[in-house]
């Protein structure tokens, strides 16, 4: 299979045409082992997956060897700490995604599910299935677990997929790759229905954003950067996966004690993940007494404050350091403890706040208003609305979909914790008794 590239896409020299030849050389051999993946039946995919879970427990103490050295190699380099918590892969997160895998094989199905179907008056039986992709290759940064999520994901809904983790997390997902492999071929299947890139840098990723006719969909799961780049680059069909900045908003009506606790979860229960709450909006009837409370719980938590005029008075009063904050704090995805804060004067106020500086990911109000709850799950575009709930729960295990493959903040075919459906499309299956159109 040949594919016509862009001139600013093809390769460069003779080292970068022989990558390129074996970057797609290694998504064909993934899109002959979707041919494999795509018929098995349910009883087959959940024996799979229980059975790769059960190998991931059993090779803890390998994978977790694996991670220290990627961890040695980024203290090394003085990587922040948010990232270095991203890539952390110890025992209790691999068990965790071992867990995830079996979840999964509990879940449902989403191959051969009929979406909508009738009998027509000519007698035409009509049925729209769910079928797999084919391939669905992954670009991401850190974060190993998502080298076995993405993998439980795509071979439960029929697909085979291809990784593209980033380099800090090397040699983690070689090791959790070689037991994906390993289950596979051990239960006869081809063992490229995973493959990992693990080599050739960026200029892989460029191959790999242009295999057309070889990756049937690309997810890219990172920062703005990564993102920005497999959008605008990629010849294959994106799925993109947006930044986080996230806001929670605090109604005049709202349960003070639940707002601190909401406010103070959304930031700091795991600050370096993209449903981490990045801007504070706080409705001006309730800043005094909220702030005062909330203010003092977010700074023992050991996050830095950047506020604006109203806050910072506000703040001083209880005694907590603040740094002023400017439009780069309300546009800002900090993945770290850093949460900007600013008084709005009413709901249609902080509407028009998060419509300005809001990535559509995941906005969440605290009332005990329902007028004013509608009003706002009316007025954000997001992937997802919490209504008296924290921004952590955009998730796709929280919600029940199982382990995710990203949160897409985009319109088209999948939006919010992109689960078991949303890598599938659908196959029209039209029967018939003899039909011919006239």
């Amino acid at each position: 299979m040949t594919t016509t590239l862009p001139t600013d896409v093809q390769p460069t020299s003779t080292q970068d045409t022989a990558l390129r030849a074996d970057v797609l050389a290694a998504c064909g051999r993934a899109r002959e082992a979707a041919r494999a993946v795509r018929p098995l039946t349910r009883g087959a995919k959940d024996a799979l997956l229980l059975a790769m879970a059960a190998a991931l427990d059993a090779a803890v103490d390998e994978v977790v060897a694996a991670n220290a050295t990627d961890l040695e190699v980024a203290a090394r380099a003085q990587t922040r700490e948010s990232l270095i918590d991203r890539l952390r892969l110890d025992a209790g997160r691999l068990a965790a995604s071992a867990q995830g895998l079996r979840e999964l094989a509990a879940l449902p199905d989403p191959v051969g599910e009929v979406v909508r179907g009738q009998r027509l008056a000519n007698g035409l039986e009509v049925r729209q299935t769910r079928v797999p992709m084919g391939v669905v290759a992954m670009v991401y940064e850190a974060r190993p677990n998502v080298t076995v999520d993405a993998a439980g994901l795509a071979l439960k809904s029929g697909n085979a997929v291809v990784l593209r983790g980033g380099a800090a997390a090397a040699q983690t997902n070689r090791a959790l790759v070689r037991v994906l492999r390993t289950v596979l071929v051990e239960r006869g299947l081809p063992a490229d229905a995973v493959v990992l890139l693990d080599q050739g840098g960026r200029a892989a990723v460029r191959h790999l954003m242009t295999a057309r006719g070889y990756v049937d969909v690309l997810i890219p799961r990172g920062g703005a950067e990564l993102i920005t780049a497999v959008v605008e680059g990629s010849t294959v069909p994106v799925i993109e996966t947006g930044i986080g900045i996230c806001h929670v908003y605090v109604d005049a009506s709202a349960d003070l004690d639940r707002a601190v606790a909401i406010t103070v979860n959304s930031k700091t229960h795991r600050p370096g993940v993209c449903n981490a709450a990045e801007t504070l909006l706080v409705h001006r009837d309730v800043a005094g007494p909220f702030l005062r409370r909330a203010l003092p719980a977010l700074d023992a938590a050991g996050v830095r404050l950047h506020v604006d005029a109203a806050t910072g008075a506000l703040a001083a009063d209880a005694g907590v350091a603040i740094t002023p904050a400017d439009d780069a704090d309300w546009g800002a995805e900090y993945l770290s403890l850093d949460l900007a804060v600013a008084v709005v004067d009413d709901l249609d106020a902080a509407l028009a706040h998060i419509r300005r500086w809001g990535s559509g990911h995941t906005e969440a109000i605290v009332t005990q208003d329902q007028s004013a709850a509608r009003a706002f799950v009316a007025g954000v575009d997001a992937a997802a609305v919490m209504v008296n709930a924290s921004t952590r729960f955009t998730d796709g295990g929280e919600l029940g979909l199982g382990a995710e493959i990203g949160i897409s903040t985009q319109k088209l075919h999948a939006r919010g914790p992109m689960g078991l459906a949303e890598l599938t499309t659908t196959t029209w299956v039209v029967t018939g008794e003899g039909h011919v159109r006239s």
